[in-house]
């Protein structure tokens, strides 16, 4: 492929106004590879102006984005490819809806979580009047108005539980000890139970998993917009979900492929990470089968859709995902455990007890101690402290019961790719044949050959050869052939570089080949050392027709990843396991620098034969955790125990994990654990506060006799001890990083 430039011509338009989808927007100038629009709506809507903003910034098609507000104008910088700047341009006005869409999901989050606080706002009224009238003339009418109809939602509950489950839960006891308490003249007492209550559930409603309420969104995951091909010849721009089988769909570089088909036209290099795990590009050519949510790097194609949406091998993931079991949320269920089965004992006990004394103070005072507010307080508040503290440390936990669960995890599965790998290609070393060239050389000829190409391999050689202060020299002529390597004349000496396939073609003799041959590392007859492991890859380089050496490239451990594992096995003594949709003889590879058993590397799974070994794991008995970052994790993910995801993973596998490690960092993950493990402790000395307290005040209730505004106190006393007790993950102070 010879590259030819051609002057950039440009283009006034007419502002003649045009709407999609309700945003009125017009063409101010367009020229190949940039575009302005006026948009009215960015001078009367803030909030839609900077999701328009965040939206274009993060395409990676997008060079630069600049915004007018006072001109209501955009201006966009875009890069040029093979695809016509005309379906560009379109693509750049479908995001102004996009961006619309983004805004509305944005305002319903956050009238939904005004709506959490409604609740608590009346009882914290009652409680106030209460507490004023203890000193002001304030009428007890209406302090007892303000507690009866911040009662009223309690009773409501109680009385629905009753008639409609035929069974007395926590509502029933917490509206028969208000009762008590108010028919006996003391309001403060019921009203400062009912804030304490509502800012309980408060507490658990926000920082409750989100399951459901994203489970409609997952499909954009597939790819928002794509191109069509239709019968006249031309082309239309569509909703990915709009696409019917048979249509023929056409992705361009850099585009996600929104169907699962078979390629009619051209050919691509396509990365399948997000599907499958492989940190390499596949070539995929006419009559070869692609899937959706996979990336076009190179080439362009045009595919006959067999399967789309949800019937895509990427949907079927999704779906698996939403039909995963969704355990209960709600932090300190403790609480509604223990009342189900204290309730009926109480009050039969605080029957037998009026019926003995005939005293109403001593039954009310049996029922104020419930043991349950101290559990239902404190409980909520601890995993909120220790839920902001994990946030510190670069960890978000979404729930209260992936806290508990993460402290009782005893089995540990990781993804391989992106996971414990870096999941980007790395230069690993440059080898020559002897005598021919020198390393520094062969670099800045194979550097030249492959800079500006979108290969991941090419990218890696450019990054190595930029960080050994290699001079790029100046690429002339050149031809790139998908899939095999480039072509290209640098320095007045003709360059190949790719595959070993390629320099076949080329006629290029290779001296020594990356396959089974006679030879021992210390007199092989060949002229390079043969040291390549079976993790790495190879680039070969060929100069003047001459075969001139390799380049070692792999995909590296993290950093950290030795020594997470290792602290893992022997200081936590947790089973790990290494779950990959690579080839075996790369995860077998991993595995040995980890020092992972073999027996407990599976690879080549399918994300649905992820999800059964999971499951087999977690119905041997074990807490099974699952760490992975792609959509090809997410049916895993959902199955596990707790699943753990990073910040940079796709977006089923973000919205799918109970724990995210946004700095992308697997030591985050100890740090989580640690954090779970001294929550479960301090929930345990929580609920003794709660119950010890109120155990022995029940003893005196029932022998001498307890006046109910003592009971009251004890009560109150040991919720708010067990709460305040709840909050020191709060006051945890971090060591210096």
């Amino acid at each position: 492929m010879t590259i030819a430039t051609k002057p950039e011509t440009s283009q006034r338009v007419s502002q003649e106004s045009s709407i999609i989808a309700g945003i009125k927007y017009s063409v101010v100038h367009k020229i190949p590879g940039r575009i302005r629009l006026r948009v009215p709506l960015l001078a009367h809507d803030p909030y839609y102006a900077q999701n328009l903003q965040e939206l274009l910034k993060s395409d990676s098609r997008i060079l630069e984005v600049r915004v007018n507000f006072w001109a209501t104008s955009v201006a966009i910088k875009y890069q040029l490819s093979s695809s016509s700047d005309e379906l560009m341009q379109a693509y750049l006005v479908c995001l102004l809806h996009e961006a619309r869409i983004s805004q509305q999901s944005t305002v319903n989050s956050q009238q939904l979580g005004q709506t959490d606080d409604a609740g608590v706002k009346l009882p914290a009224f009652a409680t106030l009047l209460a507490l004023l009238g203890l000193g002001f003339p304030i009428p007890r009418v209406m302090i007892a108005a303000t507690v009866a109809f911040a009662a009223l939602p309690i009773a409501k509950r109680a009385y629905t539980s009753i008639t409609q489950k035929g069974k007395l839960n926590i509502d029933c006891l917490d509206f028969i000890a208000i009762a008590l308490t108010s028919a006996q003249g003391n309001l403060l007492t019921p009203a400062l139970v009912m804030m304490l209550h509502e800012i309980g559930d408060m507490i658990r409603d926000r920082t409750a998993r989100v399951t459901e309420n994203h489970a409609a969104d997952l499909l954009a995951s597939l790819g928002h917009y794509t191109w069509i091909a239709q019968a006249d010849g031309q082309k239309k721009h569509v909703l990915a979900t709009d696409v019917q089988p048979q249509d023929t769909v056409i992705v361009y570089p850099g585009e996600q492929i929104p169907v699962d088909g078979q390629i009619l036209r051209g050919k691509a290099l396509i990365d399948q990470q997000k599907l499958t795990g492989e940190a390499m590009p596949v070539l995929r050519q006419v009559g070869e089968a692609v899937y959706a949510s996979t990336l076009v790097r190179e080439g362009e194609i045009y595919i006959q859709a067999e399967r789309v949406g949800m019937a895509t091998r990427a949907g079927a993931s999704i779906e698996l995902v939403q039909k995963a079991p969704v355990h209960d949320s709600r932090m300190g269920n403790y609480a509604a455990t223990i009342a189900d089965k204290a309730i009926l004992p109480a009050l039969i006990f605080s029957g037998l007890v009026f019926a003995a004394t005939r005293n109403p103070a001593r039954a009310a005072s049996i029922l104020t101690l419930d043991f349950v507010t101290g559990i239902r307080v404190s409980i909520p508040t601890t995993f909120l402290a220790a839920l902001h503290h994990a946030t510190r440390h670069g960890v978000l936990i979404r729930s209260g019961r992936a806290l508990e669960k993460l402290a009782q995890v005893d089995t540990l599965v990781f993804d391989k790719t992106g996971t414990l790998t870096k999941g980007d290609i790395e230069v690993v070393e440059v080898e020559t044949v002897t005598g021919r060239i020198s390393t520094q050389r062969l670099l800045a000829l194979a550097a030249a050959a492959e800079q500006r190409l979108t290969h991941p391999v090419a990218e890696a050689v450019v990054r190595y050869a930029n960080r050994q202060n290699v001079e790029i020299l100046p690429r002339q002529e050149f031809v790139y052939e998908i899939g095999l390597g480039v072509r290209a004349e640098i320095d007045g000496e003709q360059v190949i570089v790719g595959s070993d396939r390629f320099l076949r073609q080329c006629g290029i003799l290779l001296d020594c080949l990356y396959e089974p041959h006679s030879c021992n590392h210390a007199d092989c007859p060949k002229h390079l050392n043969c040291r390549i492991s079976a993790h790495d890859s190879l680039l070969y380089v060929a100069v003047n027709q001459q075969f001139q050496g390799v380049i070692y490239y792999t995909d590296p451990l993290r950093r950290e990843s030795p020594a997470v594992i290792e602290k893992l096995q022997t200081e936590y003594g947790m089973e790990i396991h290494l779950l990959t949709g690579d080839n075996q003889q790369r995860a077998i590879a991993v595995a040995e620098k980890l020092h992972l058993p073999l027996s407990q590397v599976h690879a080549e799974a399918f994300p649905e034969q992820k999800a059964e070994i999971i499951q087999k794991l977690h119905n041997s008995g074990k807490t099974v955790a699952f760490t992975g970052d792609g959509l090809n994790d997410s049916i895993a993910l959902a199955y596990a125990d707790v699943a753990i995801s990073f910040g940079s993973g796709s977006e089923v596998a973000r919205e799918t994990a109970d724990v995210v490690l946004m700095d992308d960092n697997l030591t985050s993950f100890l740090e989580a654990i640690a954090i779970a493990r001294q929550t479960q402790a301090v929930i345990k000395q929580n609920i003794g506060l709660a119950v010890v307290p109120n155990l022995a005040a029940l003893g005196l209730a029932t022998t001498v006799g307890l006046h109910p505004l003592a009971a009251t106190v004890v009560h109150n006393g040991s919720a708010i001890a067990a709460g305040l007790n709840g909050l020191r993950p709060l006051m945890h102070k971090d060591p210096p990083r």
